[in-house]
């Protein structure tokens, strides 16, 4: 595999199933050119065939995305943008899946990209959000967001009067306008917006009773300083304003109502303030707001969602990993556990929400990206199996199913594969200070048991994990020659709370002794020359990179990307710093004592030490990890003499290593690769 080869990957990166559990709806996304399309297809789940041929949908120059299938089994809504036009708004679109060919737009209302939608049960409505005016901090005349031609697009505002903390997230840059929700009568309605306020909208799904929606939203009276998400729900039809129905210490998404109404399941926290040892877990309570939420799985430990490690899923939208009901008693949600996430299913009694426990009905070396749940008991995923890609994968719970396996429904979302060799995945367990530490080896495809160059590759987070699925830059490197190393280390999300504790405020400390706990084991076991090691790591990656290299001479080339090296500049620079370090225990610089934990948790603090040839890439627009902090590395090593290289990608958010402009990945891809050649061969 070579950089150039990104071109030919292709993920299938979103899903939706019919109600009655026998076509499926995914996206392919792939490359042309410089640019993304997405094509919607449909896949046939309800054959005795394991897979079957998949039927293309739409075609063109364009980019299909949130396919949402009606409850009629045949009417497909789905957003559009167009992808060689900048001033694109995303919009929504219909189509007959028996008679693809003839695709129109919905009437468009007064508001500006849609964002989601979601069908009523009995299919007579769509629900959206979109983005909507007045523009919240933009000074000056501005021209409303419904006439937005390429002029308006392209003039700066006069200002932007800035009160609250929350004007900037990554990949959005500057929040000027909340989304909010709308609901179209169908077939010749027009867009109605339901809810509007100086805050958001988000996770819309129906009640059963097709009038009322829920949804989840940040209304406290400082969200932008302390957030919490809680779960509201709305009367459509109603002039009335939303109510608050699930409302726990800590905060909730996600919300989904049981078939009888009467219950809200969603995920979230249920204690105040919670820090990063406590995982998100599946609550419930009553659809009326009386009684306070439960969780369905107290001692579960272990996070809900897909919390591993892998482009190979992508990167470009959210997976939906649910609760989703099966039934008025089981719901189902994918939960993450040692490096791999698996749908479970929570059985509740459906007269008094009490919870009668879990189970995952079928395990393996899976990555689950994304599920959707069918009345039949059919229950579709999009996941990685092994070191393959993203395809569609289904699982049997109907009532009288015996034992369920996974059974692989298509093969062109991992087909691309096939032309390359893919590395050898093997898992070993390093002792560490604190313990066994999963350590993935990728290796060339049929490398001996030898010494070769190796590169130990840091997750995000730091509250992922790394996963059967190997990183696309994993399959680059050991395709040319290297063994790479990827640590679950302290910090990791998916093992449990006393596995992430004794990393909290302790950035450098029992992680940094993880990482060379599994680097000399490695060499121990003769897989790795100890003198010829690199390290490397984006985001939280990115800071441990920064910090071994500043507190050790072991490695002799280091790639950070999009790190951190100072937690004081990084509290208020980065778009979630202050909420981000106060639940980590970083610290804060509001006093002295904060702030002195913040500094000796900076790589800054020892770049004098820094002897390491260090490439530093950047994405310039990230706010999660801003150029200015990076910076301040990079500046201090050339005054130091030391070999740095930085290159600022512009335009480019946090994860454009997955998801950015396809030349600019190729060139990251192409820089790290030589930059290992020139120093570890």
């Amino acid at each position: 595999m070579t950089p150039e080869d990104l071109r030919r990957v292709v993920v299938v990166e979103e899903l939706d199933v019919s109600v009655d559990g026998r076509t499926a709806i995914v996206v392919r996304r792939w490359i042309r050119g410089n640019r993304y399309l997405g094509h919607l297809y449909a896949i046939d789940v309800g054959s005795d065939r394991a897979i079957t041929r998949p039927r293309q949908l739409t075609r063109g120059t364009i980019r299909d995305t949130r396919p949402r299938l009606c409850p009629d089994g045949h009417t497909l809504a789905f957003v559009r943008t167009d992808p060689t036009d900048d001033d694109s708004v995303a919009a929504i679109h219909l189509l007959d899946i028996r008679r693809p060919s003839r695709v129109w737009p919905l009437k468009v209302g007064r508001h500006g990209a849609v964002g989601e939608i979601a069908w009523s049960p009995d299919g007579q409505r769509l629900a959206f959000t979109a983005e909507v005016d007045p523009p919240r901090f933009i000074t000056g005349s501005t021209t409303p967001i419904w006439r937005r031609g390429k002029a308006a697009a392209d003039e700066a505002p006069l200002a932007r009067h800035i009160s609250r903390a929350d004007w900037r997230w990554d990949e959005e840059g500057h929040r000027d306008r909340w989304s909010h929700l709308f609901v179209i009568d169908l077939p010749s309605g027009r867009p109605r917006q339901i809810t509007s306020g100086d805050w958001g909208v988000s996770d819309i799904s129906w009640f059963p009773d097709n009038r009322t929606i829920v949804f989840t939203s940040d209304r406290g009276p400082d969200p932008d300083v302390h957030p919490r998400t809680t779960i509201w729900s709305i009367a459509i039809d109603a002039d009335a304003d939303p109510r608050e129905v699930l409302a726990p210490g800590g905060w909730a998404t996600h919300p989904s109502v049981s078939p009888d109404g009467r219950w809200v399941a969603a995920t979230g926290m249920l204690q105040p303030d919670p820090i990063d040892d406590v995982s998100p877990n599946v609550m419930l309570g009553p659809a009326d707001g009386a009684r306070a939420p439960w969780l369905l799985a107290p001692d579960l430990d272990r996070p809900v969602g897909s919390w591993v490690d892998t482009d190979l899923t992508g990167w470009f939208v959210y997976g939906r990993n649910g609760p989703f009901w099966l039934d008025e008693s089981r719901i189902v949600a994918t939960i993450s556990d040692q490096g791999r996430s698996h749908p479970h299913v929570f059985t509740i009694d459906p007269a008094t929400g009490e919870p009668r426990g879990h189970e995952r009905p079928a395990g393996g070396d899976v990555v689950t990206h994304t599920i959707a749940v069918a009345r039949n008991g059919l229950v579709a995923t999009l996941g990685t199996l092994g070191t393959r890609g993203l395809d569609v994968q289904t699982l049997d719970l109907s009532a009288g199913s015996s034992r369920p396996t996974w059974q692989t429904r298509s093969s062109f979302g991992s087909r691309w594969q096939d032309a390359f060799d893919m590395p050898d995945m093997r898992l070993v367990q390093a002792r560490g200070p604190g313990g066994r530490i999963d350590v993935w080896i990728a290796s060339p495809a049929g490398a001996a048991d030898s010494p070769l160059p190796a590169v130990v590759d840091v997750h995000g987070g730091p509250l992922g994990s790394w996963a059967p699925a190997p990183h696309l830059e994993v399959i680059l490197l050991a395709s040319h020659g290297y063994r790479v190393i990827l640590p679950n280390i302290r910090g990791s999300a998916t093992y449990g709370a006393d596995w992430i504790r004794p990393q909290l405020g302790d950035w450098g400390g029992v992680d940094a002794d993880d990482v060379h706990a599994a680097v000399d084991h490695i060499v121990q076991l003769g897989l790795a020359d100890p003198d010829r090691l690199g390290v490397m790591g984006l985001s939280y990656g990115g800071f441990m990179t920064n910090w071994l290299i500043g507190t050790t001479d072991r490695f002799k080339a280091a790639v950070s990307e999009n790190g951190v090296t100072n937690q004081v500049a990084g509290w208020a620079n980065s778009d979630g710093g202050p909420e981000f370090d106060r639940a980590a225990l970083m610290g804060d610089p509001l006093s002295p004592d904060g702030i002195e934990r913040l500094w000796r948790q900076s790589p800054l603090r020892y770049v004098a030490n820094v002897r390491t040839p260090l490439l530093m890439l950047q994405a310039e627009a990230d706010r999660r990890c801003p150029a200015a902090d990076n910076e301040q590395f990079f500046v201090a090593l050339r005054h130091l003499g030391r070999t740095v290289e930085y290159v600022l990608y512009p335009d480019e958010y946090h994860v454009y290593a997955a998801a950015g402009r396809p030349d600019r990945r190729i060139d990251r891809n192409r820089r790290i690769l030589d930059w290992f050649d020139r120093f570890l061969r």
